[in-house]
């Protein structure tokens, strides 16, 4: 029996870089876990890279590339990731900054739209976001990627072909050119059915305020629309029976 759901979306641009939005995809999540029609809510990731031109470097360590960046003292980097790690740790994360890969994250967005179109992008987001923060691995490595792509269900059998697919990078690329048009200049930045915005990892009580009102708003719009709707055999006004 097919499914058919028409749903409130919420889009959220994020780099898998990004420590800042693991988190906020946490808090997100624990906001969603309270909502009470959070089965009526469609969850979109989308692109952005914090550093385009970014050159993967396995010699440099996470605490290095900070310092470079930033102007700072090696020191003061590590300090300012363990700081971010703990905020982390208050959420059932584990930063391990000392193994994580300095690397672009272009192919890694590839991925995701890659996944989106097998529904599976909330699986693929998880695992690269767990690669680099956790694991240490590098998600800039096509083998990498394929390894995070089949474990979330994906069929990868395309996937090398799918990094070098114009149609998929310029997806990565109207994602980055759609949050330069909204204005979004920093990540993780979280928008609610097109009315609202939320930037930061901010937390669950704003994320789970701002689900209520939009979804109140989304409804009115909407006085039709049944979160899900079980097609089975039916004749419809065309004349079309199935």
């Amino acid at each position: 029996m097919e499914q058919v759901n028409n749903k409130m979306t919420v889009e959220i641009w994020s780099d898998i870089m990004c420590p800042f939005c693991y988190l906020g995809k946490r808090k997100f999540e624990a906001a969603l876990e309270k909502f009470p029609e959070k089965e009526n809510v469609s969850i979109v990731w989308k692109s952005f890279q914090l550093n385009p031109r970014l050159e993967t470097d396995t010699t440099i360590t996470i605490h290095q590339y900070l310092s470079d960046i930033k102007g700072i003292d090696p020191s003061r980097a590590r300090a300012l990731n363990e700081t971010v790690s703990a905020s982390a740790r208050e959420f059932g994360l584990e930063y391990n900054f000392d193994k994580a890969v300095v690397a672009n994250t272009f192919r890694a967005h590839i991925l995701l739209h890659f996944a989106k179109r097998q529904g599976k992008q909330g699986e693929v987001e998880e695992n690269l976001f767990r690669a680099y923060f956790t694991e240490g691995k590098n998600v800039d490595d096509p083998e990498t990627l394929r390894e995070l792509g089949r474990n979330a269900g994906l069929n990868v059998d395309n996937l090398a072909s799918a990094m070098e697919d114009e149609s998929f990078i310029d997806e990565v690329r109207e994602d980055i050119y759609e949050a330069s048009q909204l204005d979004i200049r920093g990540v993780p930045f979280f928008v609610f059915d097109r009315r609202y915005g939320i930037s930061g990892a901010q937390e669950p009580e704003l994320f789970l305020q701002t689900l209520n009102k939009a979804h109140s708003e989304w409804r009115k719009k909407n006085p039709g629309a049944l979160p899900w709707v079980e097609q089975g055999e039916s004749c419809s006004i065309d004349g079309e029976c199935m």
